[in-house]
């Protein structure tokens, strides 16, 4: 199986740190095999270069867009998506991130699924902002990372692929909950910055001794 991120902003950066030890061969997708190869140095990655070409072409595709471009994107790219298991870890703030930039009867998720209706969607690391990514268990609680998709296959695919790395995966269930979790998600921006630990904020489910789909 063949895996990809693209974009090389913070979170492509954090996302390729976190997997690229853990997940054989991932393709580091950018419009600069230049520059991407140049990070891939810099970071000391297991990471391959690739182009867009070369990371569309992945089985499994993680991107990192903004939400204003992830449509335009998404259409343009719809031929070579056909098929292809896309992770959506986007949280559509407004640009002032005082809010999100979508009605509150859906969600980033399902509007990139609407978009690309024979690609499988898969919503991931919504709640994980950057810097989680440096140290993902805090005071001994691993960081949880809801994984949601009306395909129950892709989801399951997503989750033993990302066992490896340090988080504790949950099965969230369908793409309509990104509408809550892409609001707690702007909710503990908000909580993180009064009380100053922005952006090292993530979410933790108590009450039960669940350890995810694939964990021991």
């Amino acid at each position: 199986m063949k895996v990809s991120i693209i974009g090389t902003g913070r979170m492509g950066k954090a996302l390729i740190e976190a997997a690229a030890p853990q997940i054989q061969n991932v393709i580091w997708g950018s419009r600069s095999i230049e520059k991407v190869d140049g990070l891939i140095k810099e970071l000391g990655s297991e990471a391959l270069p690739g182009s867009y070409d070369q990371a569309l072409a992945a089985d499994v595709i993680f991107h990192t867009l903004w939400f204003r471009d992830l449509l335009p994107w998404a259409k343009h790219n719809e031929e070579a998506l056909k098929g292809k298991i896309l992770v959506d870890i986007c949280v559509p703030f407004t640009s002032d991130f005082s809010d999100l930039a979508i009605e509150w009867g859906t969600s980033a998720a399902e509007e990139i699924q609407q978009a690309l209706p024979d690609t499988k969607v898969v919503g991931a690391f919504k709640n994980t902002f950057w810097k989680v990514f440096n140290q993902p268990v805090h005071q001994g609680i691993k960081s949880d990372v809801f994984v949601t998709s009306d395909d129950e296959g892709a989801k399951e695919m997503v989750m033993k692929l990302l066992q490896p790395l340090p988080f504790r995966f949950l099965d969230a269930g369908t793409l309509k909950n990104n509408r809550t979790i892409e609001r707690m998600t702007l909710f503990s921006r908000e909580l993180s910055q009064r009380y100053g630990h922005y952006p090292y904020v993530s979410w933790g489910l108590w009450g039960s001794d669940y350890k995810g789909l694939f964990s021991e």
